[in-house]
């Protein structure tokens, strides 16, 4: 066995779990795996999370949703420092499979994880998660579409100047939408949502995948749920899941806004997560997920129509023709 595994295994021993019975579970886009655990004390999954990875964000992130009496995995066990924790099996129901399988109503199931999101974000956010800033938008979408597509697409890095014009239009869509300083879970969308059919109300749509939480503006995880990049969402199931989420947040919204910052926010995920499957495939070997491309760009297409994505769209009319909106052509063979 190699490091890892020893260490593994000696963390599993320690808590009860050495005889087990381990079972991987399909790889994601992060450097996190989990290992479904059969045959100990309960029911666990072990999360392995080496450096870079740090599971303190998720331990913390973990209580804050857990005190507001929503379901996230209970921690039965962690090693911070090593980077392995033991957790609540929430089984094999999320809400993505679900909807691969014909399994659930769509309607239904987003209205769940709406309801579930509306009480999430009503809470005030711990005060030690870092700003979803327009800044820090602004960056991290720059990092894959103008580090990882550009250069596959045009055959070098941009220019000083489109560097400068693209973090200017992305910072004049999204500064209009900074200072709502809510809770942003940042992947609140079908594969990190989960069914609990023994749980009542927002109880019943278990959380996974949170620890890159961090305070914005609350449309962009709206956003991500209702429009999201692996998969088709069917529009009733849109509208319903947008509606119950504004009825449940109340007054307090105006939804005028709220569409604007909706907008505006799904401009910025769809661009970053369009160019993010570049990356994906380039550098760390995962050409599957080029399969989302055309979806991911219809969706920022469809962003792109409204007035406050316009700092946006001037830059993509600029630099980007249509005909070049979609995977590079250097990697089509593999998507």
């Amino acid at each position: 066995m190699s490091g890892r595994e020893d260490a593994a295994a000696a963390f599993l021993a320690a808590h009860g779990f050495g005889a087990a019975r381990r079972e991987p579970l399909p790889a994601d886009a992060s450097f996190r795996r989990y290992v479904r655990l059969r045959g100990g004390p309960v029911p666990a999954l072990l999360m392995d999370a080496p450096p870079p990875e740090d599971v303190r964000p998720f331990l913390s992130v973990g209580r804050h949703i857990a005190g507001l009496g929503l379901s996230a995995p209970a921690v039965i066990a962690a090693d911070e420092a090593v980077g392995f924790l033991l957790l609540e099996d929430f089984g094999d129901a999320t809400h993505a499979a679900l909807l691969d399988a014909g399994a659930a109503d769509p309607v239904a199931l987003y209205t769940e994880a709406a309801e579930a999101l509306a009480a999430l974000h009503a809470a005030p956010p711990p005060p030690d998660l870092p700003a979803w800033d327009a800044a820090g938008m602004a960056r991290l979408a720059a990092a894959t579409f103008l580090d990882w597509w550009w250069p596959a697409v045009f055959g070098a890095p941009p220019a000083a100047e489109v560097r400068a014009a693209f973090d200017a239009a992305l910072r004049a869509m999204l500064a209009p939408f900074d200072g709502a300083g809510g809770f942003v879970h940042r992947d609140f969308f079908a594969a990190n949502l989960m069914r609990l059919p023994d749980r009542d109300g927002p109880r019943r749509t278990g959380i996974l995948d949170f620890q890159d939480a961090a305070r914005g503006h609350p449309a962009y995880d709206l956003v991500s749920l209702v429009e999201d990049a692996r998969r088709d969402v069917p529009e009733a199931a849109r509208q319903a899941a947008v509606a119950r989420y504004l009825a449940l947040r109340g007054p307090a919204l105006d939804s005028e806004a709220f569409e604007a910052a909706m907008a505006a926010c799904a401009a910025q995920r769809h661009l970053r997560v369009a160019a993010l499957w570049v990356r994906l495939a380039r550098r760390d070997a995962k050409p599957r997920y080029l399969v989302h491309a055309p979806r991911t760009w219809a969706l920022l297409e469809r962003a792109l129509r409204h007035p406050a994505t316009a700092p946006l769209a001037a830059f993509l009319e600029a630099h980007v023709p249509p005909a070049l909106r979609g995977n590079p052509a250097c990697l089509e063979a593999a998507a």
